[in-house]
């Protein structure tokens, strides 16, 4: 679960000639960072009123069964036993966060590092809420924080060098990428994030590498092949660019994404001979 994505079209790259459609956006991230883990309890008398570290181990449940709003109200009434734990703000912060509410989850990563001034994965995941919310300063203060304390932060690394890429700081981005994938040389979205970029300079060739390693990586990233098919038909690749793009729309079509599946179609109509 320790993926960081990117919500970007890709600039300067939307089109191949007159009529096709923005590139598509990559997936929002399933999770940010990790989930805390369980804690062990204590041993006690017979009691009726749950604990917080009880509350906090169900809220952890609810958190893998993807009942975000149900850990939620755990972790409420956790923290109202006990105000002071780091764990429980950032585990809420993360289900605030998967739920799209970035204030909240910003708010909840502040006290988490409030308490604990290293928690470096909460640095990363505010870091990736303020990136979200097109706060690029500070996504880079905060990822920048999370690697001092933790230099293989691969996420840190990503989101930073999304924020710079936003920011047009382009090489700079791609160091943090080239950084990210030294640390983790199995994840997608460095790859995937770096093809981005590099598409942003025009270096498609680079670019279309970029896009096979995050498909080696994760057969079914169905904007790794529309990227790459896009990429291609830049280096006038016709025959392999049209493969990429059908690839593309079946997986989106698998998927239920019927929008960028008629995107990818609409790309093939485009630049069939």
């Amino acid at each position: 679960m320790n993926q960081t994505s990117r919500m970007i079209a890709i600039v300067g790259f939307a089109t191949v000639v007159a009529g096709l459609a923005s590139a598509v956006q990559a997936q929002l991230p399933y999770q940010p960072i990790a989930i805390r883990p369980y804690r062990l309890l204590a041993a006690q008398p017979e009691k009726t009123q749950m604990s917080a570290v009880e509350l906090y181990n169900r809220g952890v449940d609810k958190l893998n069964a993807r009942n975000y709003q149900g850990a939620i109200a755990d972790f409420n009434q956790a923290l109202q036993l006990d105000p002071n734990d780091a764990d429980t703000y950032y585990n809420r912060g993360y289900a605030q966060h998967t739920l799209g509410f970035y204030e909240k989850a910003i708010a909840d990563y502040s006290n988490a590092i409030r308490i604990n001034p290293n928690f470096d994965q909460a640095y990363s995941n505010r870091g990736y809420a303020h990136y979200v919310l097109k706060k690029y300063k500070e996504a880079i203060a905060d990822c920048t924080q999370a690697i001092a304390i933790n230099r293989n932060n691969d996420t840190a690394h990503i989101t930073r060098g999304n924020a710079r890429d936003e920011l047009g700081e382009n090489q700079a981005a791609l160091k943090d990428y080239d950084q990210a994938i030294l640390i983790n040389p199995n994840n997608a979205r460095a790859y995937y994030n770096r093809g981005l970029a590099r598409n942003r300079l025009k270096e498609h060739q680079a670019a279309v590498e970029d896009y096979t390693e995050t498909i080696r990586i994760q057969p079914t990233f169905a904007e790794a092949f529309y990227n790459r098919g896009i990429s291609r038909s830049y280096l006038k690749n016709t025959k392999e660019a049209i493969e990429d793009l059908q690839k593309a729309a079946e997986l989106f079509k698998k998927q239920g994404r019927t929008q960028n599946y008629q995107t990818a179609m609409n790309a093939i109509r485009t630049i069939q001979p």
